[in-house]
């Protein structure tokens, strides 16, 4: 039964994979992608420690996605990653690095650097994810990570020429905390974040929050020898650090001078303040030949104000988290099938309120109503002394606003209306608030939830129903004649 049980759940996690590839990834200039994967469990000792993994095609992480957009992942170019999204099984492994480059008929707004390389960083933890799931549901914290790692290391070394410039592409794919990247004697000019070309700023380290990514080059105009690559937790107590190394390949000396420094560990108004001056590059192509600066954004009134406040309640005697006071649970049927072959008694639009609530937390299966093409303000009040991380999926949306303290109409004042980043993952500082805008153009049902997963798992997470009463090949496709059908959905047909 054990046995049994294990093989569901992979088999469960290498459809959701399988399903994600075969949408999504495809190539401009060559013919469609196609990707076997087999995923199975493994025993490796990314700590010292043996623990058991999530491997794909025996490989942890998983297998480096290189990618060419095309006109149909035409708004998508840049530094991305995968990874599970169901139960606790990210924090076994399963996730890998998805790079999206452009197209040769589109320029990028920078030469093409001589190579790059893919850092997915994130803290771990020892125990079994099944272990750490059980802590949850129990009512118990996952409490501190054990360590760092790079690429499922606890030591790597990028090997580069002298005087040549390379791309580092770095995602924090952890489960609960931000984390600071650095390069000794090397400064970091910033050229993209989740698909936006930036304003190319320079930076000595970089913030990067957990499901974040973000490309820098960097030059390797150092005298030849090998230095230090740090990264390492912010805000926390303890401070956790992971070392690699960048090589020249003409070096012949180790690492060695102290490590370079960090910001302030409790120092939020430092990261606050690098987070402004992350700006889009107006002028600058994404993945279609229109400028980015293109879509005006911020002369567009809303149609909807939502406003978000998380909480961390008791629930029946256990910590569970919220939002608006709705601790979300999933449902026997998936929503998406109940929102397209309208199936009664699974959701309600009116589960969650769109402002923050007053009434006790209790257990909801949370779905926002919205209306195709609406244009929406999204504001996440974090009312906890920790910090937080939201995503959309299904979008980008812009990150007009970061705050100190309660969000008023006030704070309206402070927004970049001109050239604020499209991006899929918002960070929100403890006491603080964080103001999106989102152009609603994606029929269907999505997920915004916290990327803290001990969060997201206990119930940080609600679904936006993006509603048109006509549907339409062209606002949504229909499901397929092969899908898998499960509770009330069973016996529906497409």
């Amino acid at each position: 039964k054990t046995m049994g049980r294990r093989n569901t759940s992979l088999l469960s996690l290498l459809c959701l994979v399988l399903a994600f590839i075969s949408v999504s990834l495809v190539q401009g200039e060559d013919a469609y992608k196609f990707y076997t994967w087999t995923v199975t469990y493994g025993t490796l000792s990314p700590l010292g420690t043996p623990q058991q993994v999530i491997l794909i095609n025996g490989q942890f992480p998983g297998p480096r996605l290189d990618l060419i957009t095309n006109d149909n992942t035409k708004d998508q170019i840049g530094t991305y990653t995968y990874f599970p999204s169901t139960k606790l099984h990210k924090a076994a492994g399963g996730f890998g690095g998805l790079n999206v480059y452009h197209r040769s008929v589109i320029p990028i707004p920078y030469s093409n650097p001589d190579g790059d390389f893919t850092l997915l960083i994130g803290d771990w933890y020892k125990t079994n994810h099944k272990t750490l799931s059980q802590s949850l549901d129990s009512g118990k914290s996952l409490g501190f990570p054990d360590g760092l790692l790079i690429n499922g290391q606890v030591h790597s070394t990028f090997t580069g020429n002298q005087g040549k410039t390379y791309m580092f592409r770095i995602s924090n794919v952890g489960l609960s905390t931000s984390i600071n990247f650095r390069i000794q004697g090397h400064m970091l000019k910033l050229v993209e974040v989740e698909g936006s070309h930036t304003i190319q700023n320079l930076y000595d380290s970089l913030d990067v929050h957990v499901g974040q990514s973000v490309s820098v080059l960097v030059t390797l105009n150092q005298p030849p020898k090998d230095y230090y690559i740090v990264a390492s937790t912010r805000f926390t107590q303890r401070v956790l650090n992971t070392i690699s190394v960048l090589h020249y390949s003409n070096s012949h000396s180790s690492a060695s001078g102290l490590l370079p420094a960090a910001p302030p560990a409790t120092d939020y108004d430092w990261s606050m303040k690098q987070a402004r001056t992350y700006r889009w590059n107006l002028t600058a192509n994404a993945a279609r030949p229109n400028p980015q600066g293109s879509f005006h954004y911020g002369t567009i009134i809303p149609t909807k104000r939502i406003n978000l406040a998380n909480s961390a309640p008791l629930i029946n005697g256990k910590l569970r988290y919220a939002v608006n006071s709705v601790s979300y649970i999933n449902p026997d049927t998936p929503l998406k099938l109940a929102d397209y072959f309208n199936i009664p008694g699974v959701f309600s639009d009116n589960s969650i309120q769109s402002s923050p609530s007053n009434a006790p937390a209790h257990l909801a299966t949370s779905v926002l109503r919205t209306n195709l093409h609406d244009f929406i303000e999204v504001v996440f009040q974090n009312n906890e002394n920790s910090m937080q991380s939201w995503h959309l999926d299904g979008y980008d949306f812009w990150v007009v606003g970061y705050g100190f303290g309660k969000w008023t109409d006030a704070s309206r004042s402070s927004y970049n209306l001109v050239d604020a980043l499209t991006r899929h993952t918002a960070q929100v500082y403890p006491n603080s608030w964080t103001a999106i805008l989102v152009s609603l153009d994606n029929q269907g049902m999505w997920n915004l939830r916290s990327a803290i997963w001990e969060k997201q798992y206990l119930g940080q997470q609600l679904y936006l129903r993006v509603w048109n009463a006509q549907r339409t090949a062209a606002n949504e496709y229909d499901v397929p004649n092969n899908a898998l059908l499960c509770g009330k959905a069973l016996g529906h047909h497409a």
